[in-house]
């Protein structure tokens, strides 16, 4: 029994020690894998293997003519080493990699020492870590990234560090099985909610539109609301429809279904982008001259753009079925989407376009509650709005100009998953926000409303648009 363990400890190990003189010219390279073990790089290397690459600085630094540079593989996993209280993070491939050179501690290099951990492609939303053990971390030590950069690949990572000791690559860990699909759950009900309270909002916005006499700049401001609260009805049916039709559709009827999710998406932002645009001209600007069939225009933009960027999507066949999965590539759904393949178009149509939109919009935002609030002080703002109303106004706003987007760009990181709930519940919650913003604003004081976001005090020799 003894003898079997002592076997299956060791199985968990290999070593390599190679005696290095002082006066070395060149770096030292090495490779490893977790099966094979450390060894001297050969020139017919395929690159599946990792890679160490030690630089000089370190043995010109030393004070003995030859020392004996270590290079110790471990599979944690066999060995039970190194681990980390409450680990939330996977270490790549169990592989525990430790450098030793001489008998003195080694830090603060210049040259950084450089390790290549290979590994296929990963999962999205998985990012790769390079860390160190260090033992004063804790009660019983734990994994730093101090004095390490990561550099991640396709096919391997990079990890520079200053230092030698135990190293390896932490990976943060994509959703597992069960929050997968409570989101997908949360969402799914959220997006059922959302198309019911568009519904609303949209009837809401044409009735009051038809009924009451309202000012030519509130009437394009509620057809603006009806277009953007329909691209959002658009996107959560699309949104249904490619959740329940995936994974049992034609490849060609998925590429189709993906194209249209895309599009509908991309109409969203860019009617959160017109809403900016229109708050822009209503506060800096101060829109005083007439555009012929303005609204018309805004429609042709609003739903004509994003034809054109599907179509050039679509033309190099970036659309088709694409999978959500957790670390050890369990599937949780099946989507029409942009494939992984293409991820290059989800960056620059989606992630690109709202960031530019995203960060104009907030730029607005910040004028129209800069010029409200001095408005406010200096009493030009005709009448006497309550603090409560002020403030559901400027929050309905932020809501308008797509600021629940934004949380996207949260979603990678330690608390991806507590972001990604906070995402889902306030994005199906929008279309409720928008419906009572409007509610409250533009209903049932009527006499009111014709300030809403447009009414104009002209003065001798300044213009200004409020609220």
């Amino acid at each position: 029994l003894l003898q079997s363990g002592r076997h299956s400890w060791l199985a968990g190990l290999k070593t390599l020690v190679l005696n290095v003189s002082r006066a070395v010219t060149r770096d030292v390279l090495v490779t490893f894998s977790p099966t094979e073990g450390p060894s001297r790089l050969n020139t017919t290397e395929n690159g599946k293997a990792g890679k160490i690459h030690l630089p000089r600085e370190i043995f010109r630094s030393l004070s003995s003519q030859t020392v004996s540079v270590v290079v110790t593989v471990l599979n944690i996993q066999q060995l039970g080493l190194f681990k980390e209280v409450n680990q939330t993070e996977q270490v790549l491939d169990n592989t525990v990699v430790g450098i030793t050179v001489g008998e003195s501690s080694i830090s603060g290099l210049q040259d950084p020492v450089q390790l290549t951990f290979p590994h296929r492609e990963l999962p999205q939303g998985v990012t790769p870590r390079c860390v160190f053990w260090d033992p004063s971390k804790g009660q019983a030590g734990g994994w730093s990234s101090s004095g390490c950069v990561t550099q991640p690949g396709d096919k391997g990572t990079v990890c520079s560090c200053d230092h030698l000791t135990f190293f390896t690559l932490l990976l943060n860990p994509a959703l597992d099985g069960s929050t997968g699909k409570a989101l997908m759950a949360v969402a799914t009900a959220g997006c059922g909610v959302a198309m019911a309270f568009s519904i609303f909002t949209m009837a809401f916005c044409i009735f009051i539109r038809c009924t009451f006499r309202f000012e030519e700049t509130v009437r394009t401001n509620l057809g603006l609301h009806v277009n953007l609260v329909g691209s959002l009805l658009l996107l959560n049916l699309a949104f249904l429809l490619n959740s329940g039709l995936s994974g049992r559709t034609h490849p060609s009827t998925c590429g189709v279904l993906g194209g249209l999710t895309h599009y509908c998406l991309l109409c969203c932002f860019t009617w959160t982008a017109l809403e900016g645009c229109q708050l822009y001209l209503l506060f800096v600007k101060v829109l005083g001259i007439y555009i012929h069939h303005y609204l018309a225009k805004l429609c042709l933009v609003g739903w004509g753009f994003p034809v054109l960027v599907v179509g050039v999507a679509g033309a190099i066949g970036s659309y088709g079925e694409y999978s959500i999965q957790t670390m050890d590539h369990q599937v949780i759904a099946h989507l029409c989407w942009i494939t992984s393949k293409h991820l290059l178009v989800h960056y620059i149509t989606n992630c690109g376009y709202f960031g530019l939109i995203f960060l104009f919009n907030m730029a607005v935002f910040g004028v129209a509650t800069q010029k409200s609030c001095s408005l406010q002080g200096t009493g030009a703002v005709q009448g006497h709005r309550k603090p409560w109303k002020v403030a559901l106004v400027a929050a309905g706003l932020f809501c308008l100009l797509g600021a629940t987007w934004a949380l996207a760009f949260l979603t990678y990181g330690i608390s991806s998953a507590a972001v990604l709930y906070l995402f889902t519940v306030l994005n199906s919650l929008q279309g409720i926000f928008i419906f009572i913003w409007l509610v409250v604003l533009y209903y049932p004081k009527t006499k009111e409303t014709t300030g809403s976001l447009s009414y104009i005090i002209r003065h001798d020799k300044t213009t200004t648009a409020s609220q």
